[in-house]
């Protein structure tokens, strides 16, 4: 299953990105008896809130998320404009702000970052058990 949505950038952009996320699990679980921990549907949005956060806020344009799902795990795959790849930040308990890329790396199964003919799309895949596999505990 899979669903896609564009975003435009307007107030209240990320928010709604995260609703359809949260419909979109839902609906995984209604229609396809997906089994969806509660561990998974708080990743889904946080990874979703994130990415899309970052996406406004560096590359101009629209964005475009879609969202699949499979019996083991979501993907939230960002696409925006801007053809630099994203880059954590050495990991610094005083700096305020700009952790996003270091959250969502420690909370996923994987990140891969796409060059695209414009752009660049993000995708990270979240496991749905509440048990995390042993790369994403190792993190």
């Amino acid at each position: 299953m899979c669903a896609g949505y564009a975003l435009d950038g307007e107030d209240g952009c990320i928010a709604d990105a995260r609703h359809h996320a949260i419909a979109f699990l839902r609906q995984a679980g209604t229609d396809h008896n997906l089994s969806v921990s509660g561990r998974a549907r708080d990743l889904t949005q946080l990874v979703v809130s994130e990415l899309v956060t970052n996406a406004l806020k560096y590359a101009p344009g629209p964005v475009l998320m879609e969202l699949r799902i499979d019996a083991h795990a979501v993907d939230v795959v960002v696409w925006d404009s801007d053809p630099t790849e994203p880059a954590a930040r050495a990991s610094d308990p005083d700096r305020v702000g700009q952790h996003g890329l270091e959250i969502v790396k420690a909370v996923t199964e994987s990140l891969v970052t796409e060059q695209e003919p414009v752009g660049k799309r993000i995708t990270a895949r979240i496991a749905l058990s509440d048990t995390p596999s042993s790369d994403t505990a190792r993190r």
